[in-house]
């Protein structure tokens, strides 16, 4: 597995197209589908001043970012924590319409679509025709949504991270008991380690009545034996 940002931004408004600018981004670093703790979190002074609408959405006003910097100034500092790593956010063409938008405005290479991952599409593909706000999945896979009173670029970053995981089955993978266990190999790679034949039968700790009373049940109870004769087990009772 390859190191992921989960990113998430707030805004003036819907379009940068038409002079809306960001003003809070927030990512949260993941690897092998765990995030590692590593954090990049930046309010942004958006050089016009924010509408009343949005400010009801996420709670950030002109005083609380008249002071921050520009996002030419944190530009830098972002494309360093983001690396050449895959982004994910939900509804990724609005996050990605506004960094690359920033990034133009300072002179600084574009994300382009191919970077990202857009946690909405996969819900869709998994869930559709329900709801699949970042709200609606957080309460599908019961995510505690405490901390969320109001829009927040790391907060909703946070939750998205365990929405990611569970989408792309992160916490179920550890159920997979068709595959051996899990190791490193050379150069890091991830590598599945096969299991090989019991060098050994196990001895029966049953009794020949025991075995006896077993395969009547057997062939009692159930319809289709199929699964028990697969294993060579016996499941009639003219086989004990």
């Amino acid at each position: 597995m390859a190191r992921e940002i989960v990113l998430d931004t707030e805004t003036t408004g819907f379009d940068p197209k038409t002079g809306d600018r960001l003003i809070e981004v927030g990512c949260i670093e993941i690897q092998d589908l765990l995030p590692t703790g590593r954090t990049f979190h930046r309010f942004v002074n958006p050089e016009r001043l924010i509408p009343p609408d949005a400010i009801r959405v996420h709670g950030i006003t002109d005083d609380k970012v008249k002071d921050a910097p520009k996002f030419a100034e944190i530009a830098d500092d972002l494309i360093e924590f983001i690396g050449d790593a895959q982004m994910i956010a939900h509804n990724a063409a609005f996050d990605r319409n506004f960094i690359d938008h920033e990034y133009k405005l300072c002179g600084r290479p574009i994300t382009g679509e191919a970077r990202w991952i857009d946690t909405l599409k996969l819900a869709q593909t998994r869930f559709p025709g329900m709801p699949n706000s970042l709200d609606a999945l957080c309460k599908r896979y019961k995510v505690s949504l405490v901390e969320r009173t109001l829009h927040g670029a790391l907060i909703d970053a946070r939750l998205l991270a365990e929405v990611y995981l569970e989408l792309r089955g992160g916490k179920e993978r550890v159920l997979d008991l068709s595959s051996g266990p899990v190791g490193r190999g050379p150069g890091g790679t991830l590598e599945i380690a096969a299991y090989g034949q019991r060098p050994r039968p196990l001895a029966l700790r049953s009794t020949p009545e025991e075995q006896a009373a077993h395969v009547a049940f057997l062939a009692k109870a159930l319809k289709d034996r199929s699964l028990w004769e697969a294993y060579g087990l016996p499941a009639h009772e003219d086989a004990a």
